[in-house]
């Protein structure tokens, strides 16, 4: 099993070359994969996720980078497409988009897009978002977008639940929760997305504190493993153990 990491939060927002000093640390301590979580109006500041994917795709060129999720409903389609479709050209085909509606009002709060409709908004803007990757565009407008990003990125489905079986059935892979479930919850969800013939699957946000026993952090790696997870990404939170020390986790 690969292991990944989130990059930030950033502990010193006034050095300009915090995230990038991340991201090679990351790279450099053998990360297989870097990746950006969305989160606005709840207190903190955190990197916009294409930005910081942009900076992390830039200085570690041998590494993947990925959204662990992006909200699309807080997207124009035709806006977000063209984010994308410009990501997609620094990173070439090392660009994992990973989607999802969201748990959070806050975030929706801040965009101005109803909490409630949440779910009916993600299945119109990844229609939407589809046909523009397929296309370019929409209805008149077209993007144009250069030949080597036509098509668009892998999408992977952030999701639990009734979700799992479709994200092995409609997306490119799945991404999971290793921050809201429990390693045997996911090893247990992780069947269905066998049974349904899934792809490659992620677990995501595996928070590690200064409080991680490393040797419980192991075990739980192991169950991912068993399970099938094709990879583990952490979020280093302030105080946690070295990257290297958890790094060496999943040799």
């Amino acid at each position: 099993m690969r292991m990944g990491a989130l990059l930030g939060p950033i502990l010193d927002p006034t050095n300009s070359d915090a995230l990038a000093e991340q991201a090679r640390t990351f790279a450099g301590e053998g990360f297989s994969s870097l990746w950006s979580a969305q989160a606005v109006g709840r207190g903190f500041m955190m990197t916009d996720p294409l930005i910081a994917l942009t900076v992390a795709a830039s200085v570690a060129e041998d590494v993947e980078v990925g959204t662990a999720v992006l909200q699309i409903p807080l997207y124009e389609p035709m806006d977000l497409a063209s984010r994308i479709f410009s990501l997609q050209q620094i990173a070439g085909e090392r660009f994992i988009f990973g989607v999802g509606a969201g748990s959070t009002a806050a975030d929706y709060a801040v965009h101005g897009r109803s909490f409630e409709q949440r779910f009916k908004a993600f299945e119109s803007s990844l229609t939407a978002l589809r046909e523009i990757f397929a296309t370019g565009g929409q209805g008149d407008s077209n993007l144009s977008p250069w030949p080597n990003v036509a098509g668009g990125p892998p999408i992977f489905y952030g999701t639990w639940g009734k979700g799992v079986a479709r994200a092995a059935t409609e997306f490119d892979g799945w991404i999971a929760s290793g921050m809201h479930r429990t390693p045997a919850q996911a090893a247990e969800a992780a069947k269905g997305y066998d049974a349904a013939g899934g792809g490659r699957s992620i677990v995501s946000t595996i928070q590690v504190s200064g409080q991680t026993d490393l040797g419980e952090l192991k075990e739980a790696l192991s169950v991912y493993a068993d399970a099938g997870f094709d990879d583990a990404v952490v979020m280093l939170l302030p105080g946690a153990p070295s990257p290297a020390a958890v790094r060496k986790l999943t040799d």
